[in-house]
Formats: structure tokens, sequence, C-alpha cells
């Protein structure tokens, strides 16, 4: 994937830290790719449950290793029982090493109904815990009434990086314009267009679905990733 976003001109890669074995994370082979690819690592998103204190320091050593700007983690699992980590930690990181330390939104699910299934995760819970967040479009659920217009006005100003993907009924992780002609099933042009009016500065970041970009076909992840950097383009960098 480096090569890819190389060839394709974008700024740099979010890194996708899903594993619960921390020790298969291995900063020194992805600052090796890195550096030989000429291709940055600015951020690091964690989805792991489980997290601990411990797990949280191996995620802050790559990103010093990697020179990564910004860390953001979801909110805790209904199933893990230690949180400490989640709030107190947390702010003790952002502080101590003057990393951008987010909260990412949760697509809002429920156990039997009334449990939810991520703890503190609505969007004015997540963001008093270090003062950052990070918004997943694709996760904001439409039939609750909550749209993804409606979330950047709450979320606001503690935005540091939007994951930009479509979504159609049950399907999300699709490409931005989807639905033809540049146009998206999500208000995505509506939502960059008053993005770049408000000043908007931080990372914007594409999240789509390795089998939607054509993973196994390098033509086809290429075709797919310049149709994505014309997309950003046209709706946000080059908007006036």
């Amino acid at each position: 994937m480096f090569e890819f976003v190389k060839e394709a001109g974008y700024d740099g890669i979010d890194l996708y830290l899903h594993s619960n074995n921390h020790d298969l994370w291995d900063a020194e082979y992805l600052k090796e790719l890195s550096e030989e690819h000429s291709v940055a690592i600015p951020s690091i998103t964690v989805a792991t449950r489980w997290m601990s204190e411990k797990k949280v320091d191996r995620i802050i050593q790559i990103a010093t290793i990697l020179k990564t700007q910004l860390i953001t983690f979801t909110p805790p699992h209904f199933t893990d029982k230690n949180t400490t980590w989640f709030t107190r930690y947390l702010n003790k990181v952002k502080r101590d090493t003057h990393l951008s330390v987010a909260i990412k939104n949760v697509e809002p699910k429920f156990i039997l109904f009334i449990i939810p299934e991520y703890k503190s995760s609505t969007l004015m819970e997540i963001k008093k815990v270090t003062g950052d967040t990070a918004l997943d479009l694709a996760s904001i659920d439409a039939s609750s009434g909550m749209d993804i217009l409606k979330a950047q006005k709450i979320l606001w100003s503690t935005t540091k990086n939007i994951f930009l993907a479509d979504k159609h009924g049950n399907k999300s992780g699709l490409l931005p314009g989807s639905s033809g002609g540049w146009a998206s099933y999500l208000p995505l042009e509506s939502f960059l267009l008053k993005l770049k009016t408000t000043g908007y500065n931080g990372f914007i970041t594409l999240k789509v679905r390795p089998t939607e970009l054509g993973v196994g076909n390098k033509d086809r992840v290429m075709q797919n990733l310049e149709y994505a950097k014309k997309y950003y383009k046209k709706h946000f960098f080059d908007y006036k």
C-alpha cells in the first residue's frame, strides 16, 4: 500500500492497529517502508478491544518511532472491565507527549437492544475525554436523526481527523461519490464544501473496504485512488 499511496500522490498513510497481540506491531519495519517509499505515517488509529495502559504505552512507542502526530482510539467495548486507560491515562499521555489523542465515534449498536456495545460513545461524550475527536462519517446512523452535517457541528473544533467514505443502506466503506456522477449517497459533497468554508485544517483519511478499493488488482487500486483524490480536490482542496 505504501507503493500505491506514493504513486497516487497521497500525503501519507493512517496506520490501523487492530490486533490484540501488540508484539505483532513492528514499528521498525513500518519505518523502513515509510522511508523507502517517502510516505509518512502521520496518524495511527487503534481499534482493538481489551486496551490497557501497557498497550497505550506500546502505541506511544510506535508513534514516537514513526513520528506520528495523531493517535485515535475507539471507546471501550462493553466487555472491557478496565477503562481507566480511556480517561485519566489518555489525558496524561496527551499532556506528557504533546501528541493529539483523539476519540473516534463508533456506529451505535446495542446488545439485546438495550446495552450499548461501546461505553461513553455518544458524540457529546467523546468530546469530553481528551478534547480531540475523529469523525468516521460512515459510522453515523442517519436513522437515529443524526446526519454527518449535524455530527460535525457537534464535534466542531475538536475534530482532528475525518474518515471519508460513502454509505448506502447496509453497505459502508464505499468510495465517495458511489451513487454515480461524482454524487454520494451521503451528503459528502455538501459536507466537504462546508468543512472547507469553516477553515478545517486537520486530516482527511480515505477509509474504504479493501474490496471496494480493488485490492489484488494493481490497476484497479490505482484507478480508485486517483478517482478518490480527484473527488477530494474537486469538493474540498480546490473549492473557493
